[in-house]
């Protein structure tokens, strides 16, 4: 089955993080595929510590959804181990319609390559070069299917040039030199001559050998092997004996990683000339190979996008991926798709809501464990129903979710909004729990929310979240910065800026004062501050 992964925003908050859990537990429930829920960054720590409550692992964290190797169905030819001989080398190529093939050690890591090319260059230059050095009995006897029918002992190759002796074409100075290999039929004369001036070794081709003939030559170190075949078929496969070791390409070899991206994979290509190239594990072990063909349709990785709907706030690598759902409760943005595709965006407080009425559609219910981490995800997005993006909707699904996980809305509540839970954090990492990018009018910014009970603490600490601001807008290019401090027990928000002040002044109609102003009943950053500001800037 297609893996399907279920991503939320950049800066995950806890809505976003368990609207993906919620939706992959959904429907793998009623097994239409294999969805996996991700998360694009670090999570918050209210979001930690829900997960930790009711028994969850952090969701996979995905940094990118471009094309990779794995997302091809690249070759998975057979391979083999240097000590495989040339012939067995040809064979494997021939069923299995390959030109190429990797070559790998014991242990499934990468030797070399071989290609049909190199096994052809090889057989051509025997004509002009006979000679064979080192030659494995063992890969002989196996490819000739030949048998010793004299050992000297402690023989284990052969070296020489191959010698087919005709009859009336051999005179005794070639049989006389010992660096040859002897190919011959019932030759008595030959056989004797060969053996008798220690001859590497004597092939008898196609005929049963007379073994009384070799009787009395103890001190000759003649090897004398049969081989049903005829000569000319064996002069042949002495030569697709060797190792493939000493053939195969070892050394500049071009190869590519499981994990790596298809950009990157084309560029290289484009730079080198090879047929194909190995594709290995993380561990170094081969897995198949690819050939440019395979890069001209690769298979996309398949996304749903829930919590948003912004390439801006979306995984990089957006364009390159399958976009086949979209499940939101914020304003449609600018993300396209090639083809239609499903899109649930309905105006409720919480994205989760809307994934807690798909549960109650299909008839499955929760586990108690994913319902309570459902209805801290809706808390946690209405501020506790006090945010002016709550419905009637998100009230009610809280509360059946509380039911079934038998918890209660204050509890949650309570958990959510302590902000002595966050007293050691530093001005950095709070500003980025809750932070998001925004690009409206040709405006950049970014603006970040705080949700506590008791806003005091937090306030005390404003020059420090102010000089944090400036280096953030510095660093990324920002036109402006933004901070809630959202009290939830005064209902209101003190906003803390970096950047203009007729920005803030003519957008919320207040008197700005030391980078900080307050706006009473604010408390919604999706419907009350970025409604303004897009306003303002047309």
């Amino acid at each position: 089955m297609s893996k399907v992964y279920v991503v939320g925003h950049r800066n995950p908050d806890t809505d976003s993080v368990v609207s993906a859990m919620s939706y992959a537990a959904l429907r793998n429930a009623t097994g239409d595929r294999n969805y996996i829920a991700c998360r694009l960054d670090h999570l918050s720590d209210e979001t930690k510590r829900l997960l930790a409550r009711f028994g969850f692992e952090q969701p996979m964290r995905v940094k990118d959804m471009r094309t990779q190797v794995s997302d091809i169905d690249f070759d998975r030819p057979p391979v083999l181990e240097p000590s495989a001989t040339l012939d067995r080398a040809w064979r494997t190529m021939k069923e299995n319609n390959v030109t190429s093939m990797p070559v790998v050690n014991p242990d499934g890591t990468l030797f070399g390559t071989l290609s049909a090319g190199d096994i052809a260059t090889y057989t051509l230059n025997t004509i002009t070069d006979p000679f064979v050095s080192n030659l494995p009995l063992f890969n002989l006897l196996g490819v000739i299917e030949g048998q010793i029918v004299r050992d000297p002992g402690s023989r284990d190759e052969i070296s020489g040039d191959i010698l087919i002796a005709l009859p009336g074409n051999v005179n005794t100075a070639s049989l006389a030199a010992k660096n040859k290999i002897v190919l011959c039929g019932d030759q008595k004369d030959i056989i004797t001559k060969a053996v008798q001036n220690d001859t590497e070794a004597v092939i008898i081709c196609g005929v049963a050998p007379d073994r009384e003939l070799l009787n009395g030559f103890e001190e000759s170190s003649t090897t004398v092997i049969y081989t049903p075949f005829d000569a000319t078929r064996t002069s042949k496969l002495i030569y697709q004996s060797i190792p493939i070791s000493r053939l195969c390409k070892c050394d500049g070899i071009v190869c590519f990683h499981i994990t790596d991206y298809l950009d990157d994979v084309r560029d290289t290509i484009l730079e080198s000339r090879f047929r194909s190239y190995p594709v290995l594990d993380g561990d170094g072990k081969v897995l198949g190979t690819l050939s440019r063909y395979h890069l001209l349709r690769p298979r996309r990785k398949n996304i749903v996008l829930v919590d948003h709907n912004e390439s801006a706030q979306s995984v990089p690598g957006l364009e390159q991926a399958e976009l086949i759902e979209i499940i939101d409760h914020h304003r449609l943005a600018d993300i396209q798709t090639t083809q239609p595709i499903n899109v649930r965006n309905e105006p409720v407080g919480s994205t989760t809501t809307i994934i807690a009425e798909m549960f109650q559609e299909n008839g499955v219910m929760p586990t108690p464990e994913m319902a309570g981490l459902m209805v801290s995800a809706i808390l946690s997005d209405t501020v506790m129903f006090k945010s002016p993006t709550c419905t009637e909707r998100d009230r009610i699904f809280a509360g059946r979710l509380a039911r079934i996980a038998g918890v209660t809305i204050e509890e949650i509540g309570k958990e959510l909004f302590d902000v002595s839970r966050n007293s050691d954090s530093s001005a950095e990492h709070l500003i980025k729990a809750d932070f998001k990018e925004f690009h409206i009018a040709g405006q950049t910014l970014g603006v970040s929310q705080i949700i506590c009970v008791d806003s005091k603490s937090m306030h005390e600490r404003k020059q420090e979240f102010l000089d944090t601001m400036e280096e953030m807008k510095r660093k990324n290019g920002y036109d402006m910065i933004l901070l809630m401090l959202t009290d939830v027990l005064i209902e209101g928000t003190y906003l803390f800026y970096i950047g203009s002040d007729d920005t803030i002044r003519y957008a919320f109609s207040t008197e700005p004062h030391d980078n900080e102003v307050y706006l009473p009943g604010v408390m919604s950053r999706k419907k009350q501050i970025i409604p303004m500001l897009t306003a303002l800037w047309g």
